[in-house]
């Protein structure tokens, strides 16, 4: 943008250009793998199996099998499970799967608790047993967020969805040979490019947002310097800090960009940036980051509210922004909750 002024330049290009290609960048590829596989699955008759054979644990809270698969779609993205929810008949039961499918990792959360605990439980230098590693805590977080979809699922049909569940009424198609064509057009269309169009429409004035607040200056300090150390004091309780929790709300977009905000906090910086894992570590350490705050900091990023696109087709989905007030409350209490656990009872043993 030759001859345009600095500002201008700097709240197109290096915050909502620059955030709109991060985003696509980080969504794009995992959903290009995950949808067109999930869709393979379904095409083939396997996936309405999986619901039937996990509708008895699932009527123990209460709710449907057919939850089962809008939580295995919510691995590739939270709003496309949450559209899946269609396949629900019962609304009582269909708004539960709404409600509770951000506690399953969708694929902007995966990158971020990989990469802490490659940092603080792992290592940098890479290898089999570091790889395994890895996999065991990513499969730990998965088993968590499923653990606690049910535990939510119970909660809400004992409170506000009260209910006994439905008669479970599936056909069951026979197994057939998927058809590939359907499969990558019907995966790309109207599930990769329906999420990553939405994540595009916010991620954009979010850019612009996070670079005013980093750009603007009031006594020598940026509104975003003054934002988190307004968090900081309650982030300690919850063994993070200001600027991991500014990060999460600045992340409402999308969870892909919380990382690349870390860093630029901590740098001091005008736009998002990245760093290599090794200095990733040793900028975390310098400001003051243990095991504690890894811990606490990837429970909250698996148990907060959802993203903004999540939200939005909540609203559409369940008809209402008081549905999407709860989708965003149920995770976020439930992650502030257990992080203060962790920090406090941790305090307790370890200084």
């Amino acid at each position: 943008m030759s001859g345009a002024p600095w500002w201008l330049s700097g709240v197109l290009v290096d915050g909502a250009y620059r955030t709109l290609a991060w985003v696509t960048a980080v969504m794009l590829p995992p959903m290009a793998i995950f949808f067109p596989l999930f869709t393979l699955l379904e095409d083939s008759g396997y996936l309405p199996r999986v619901a039937y054979n996990l509708d008895k644990p699932f009527q123990r809270c209460n709710a449907c099998g057919k939850q089962a698969l809008t939580m295995a779609m919510g691995f590739g993205c939270n709003a496309a499970g949450i559209v899946g929810c269609r396949i629900i008949d019962s609304k009582r039961e269909r708004l539960i799967a709404m409600l509770t499918n951000a506690f399953v990792p969708c694929n902007g959360k995966f990158p971020f608790i990989l990469t802490l605990a490659s940092v603080f439980f792992v290592g940098t230098a890479g290898g089999f047993g570091e790889s395994a590693l890895s996999a065991a805590i990513v499969t730990a977080a998965v088993l968590l967020g499923v653990g606690m979809t049910f535990a939510a699922s119970k909660f809400l049909s004992a409170t506000i969805l009260r209910g006994q569940p439905s008669g479970f009424t599936l056909e069951l198609p026979p197994y057939r040979k998927p058809q590939f064509g359907k499969v990558i057009v019907r995966s790309l269309l109207d599930r990769t490019l329906f999420v990553l169009g939405r994540a595009a429409a916010v991620a954009a004035p979010a850019g612009a947002v996070i670079w005013i607040l980093a750009n603007v200056t009031v006594d020598g300090s940026s509104l975003l310097s003054y934002c988190t150390g307004a968090l900081d004091p309650f982030a300690k309780l919850l063994g993070m800090d200001g600027v991991i929790l500014m990060a999460f709300i600045l992340g409402l977009p999308a969870n892909e960009i919380v990382i690349p905000i870390i860093i630029m906090c901590y740098l001091s910086q005008g736009s998002l940036t990245e760093l290599s894992l090794p200095a990733l570590a040793q900028l975390l350490g310098e400001n003051g980051w243990t095991w504690r705050t890894a811990v606490c900091t990837m429970l909250f990023s698996l148990m907060h509210w959802p993203c903004s696109t999540s939200l939005l087709t909540v609203r559409k989905e369940a008809g209402g922004w008081k549905w999407a007030l709860a989708a965003f409350l149920l995770p976020t209490c439930a992650g502030v909750i257990g992080c203060l656990a962790v920090a406090q009872i941790s305090g307790l043993f370890v200084a």
